[in-house]
């Protein structure tokens, strides 16, 4: 099907009721969408792109009167797969529409992965290596809710999914004769849980650099952070239009309990001190400064590597690239470098690498390098791995 011309663009809520009609008995269908949210918290729906091999359409949610009602009902038929790129940017906005993650979902970008196309590949990329196919980007960065849209993003826009069915059907046909299905579906684990994209304010802190030293500056960063979260998701606007990283750690440091405490802090605008938000700050400064010694937080502590953990974690490093290339699968998604150092300090680090089909792949010959029972020799170029009781055997 070509990418261009092709397509329908829907406006009306009879239209879209009808399309998603004709999708509910096609096995899979495309979907993209785009968004914008430089200026607010919440990412603002634009477009909706969805495709079989047959028909493509490109939905649009600005449209007076639109009703998705008929889309949201077509993303929780399970007798549908839901193909996506890069899925989790486009859930989110839907659990925050619908409250609930596409059924069944497939993301390309992770098969791609265990296909062997290396790290997080783009869309244009992996189209081009699957299809030939180069991708015109030029619209992407381009203002998607001002109307009237120009040809150009409309023909961008459906690309997105024209040629997302094909690379579907290339990868899924790739897994199976792999028999990495599984794989696909044990890592699709965190896309499908509803709570991956849902923001809780308590947990806002964790996204800051750790820069306070003391239980109860941990407290008050906890608090002052939680309160932003909330503020940026009530106003809908960006974190730091709100309040500046900089700012919440200077007030965990400084703690205000007064306006003319606040007005001293220099990451703070000037005259904020007389705001609304300053005597909600102050309130949670108040609230953190409350909590009893015995309940504080603990600030969280590295534990130190055991010695020669370095260097293990390095010919680790080795063994990934070596096991990577050898099965067709991108290393960082069978282990991250942290991971790497954990499972160098410990046998049993409790991380994905040592878990499910990773454990099978690289796990277990990890632990065989580590214990010495597997050697890893350069040989014309390659690295290969040899059991350490072959090596004896064959020096007898």
């Amino acid at each position: 099907m070509s990418a261009k011309n092709d397509y329908q663009v829907i406006t009306e809520s009879e239209q879209l009721a009808e399309i998603c009609r004709r999708f509910s008995a096609s096995p899979f269908v495309s979907i993209d969408t785009e968004f914008i949210r430089e200026t607010t918290f919440w990412a603002r729906l634009c477009l909706i792109q969805m495709a079989d091999p047959e028909v493509a359409v490109i939905v649009d949610p600005l449209a007076e009167g639109l009703d998705l009602a008929p889309f949201f009902e077509l993303m929780r038929n399970e007798k549908v797969t839901k193909v996506f790129h890069a899925a989790r940017q486009d859930v989110e906005i839907f659990v925050k529409l619908d409250g609930a993650v596409p059924q069944p979902l497939f993301d390309t970008q992770l098969a791609a992965m265990v296909c062997g196309y290396g790290d997080q590949i783009s869309y244009d990329q992996l189209v081009y290596r699957v299809t030939g196919v180069r991708i015109d980007k030029s619209s992407r960065f381009t203002d998607w809710q001002r109307r009237p849209l120009s040809q150009k993003q409309l023909d961008y826009a459906v690309s997105d999914v024209t040629h997302l069915c094909d690379v579907y059907r290339f990868l899924k046909a790739n897994l199976e004769e792999q028999k990495r299905s599984d794989w696909v579906a044990e890592e699709l684990a965190v896309l499908n849980d509803v709570e991956t994209y849902r923001t809780h304010p308590e947990n806002a802190w964790k996204r800051l650099k750790m820069r306070v030293r003391k239980p109860r500056q941990l407290a008050v960063m906890q608090k002052v952070a939680a309160w932003r979260e909330k503020e940026a998701q009530s106003r809908d606007v960006p974190r730091q239009r709100v309040l500046k990283d900089e700012a919440i750690y200077e007030i965990a440091l400084q703690q205000p309990r007064n306006a003319e405490q606040m007005a001293r802090l220099r990451a703070l605008p000037r005259g904020f001190e007389r705001s609304h938000s300053a005597q909600a700050l102050i309130a949670a400064v108040e609230e953190a400064l409350a909590v009893p010694d015995d309940e504080l937080p603990s600030i969280p502590k590295p534990r130190p590597a055991p010695e020669h953990a370095s260097a293990s974690a390095e010919l680790l490093k080795v063994l990934l690239k070596m096991v990577s290339e050898e099965h067709g699968v991108a290393s960082r998604l069978v282990a991250t470098v942290d991971e790497l150092e954990k499972i160098a300090a410990d046998d049993h680090a409790d991380v994905p690498a040592m878990k499910g089909w990773r454990r099978q792949l690289f796990g277990e010959r990890a632990l065989a390098l580590k214990r010495g029972e597997m050697a890893l020799l350069l040989g014309n170029g390659r690295v290969r791995a040899v059991q350490v009781d072959d090596m004896q055997a064959a020096a007898e």
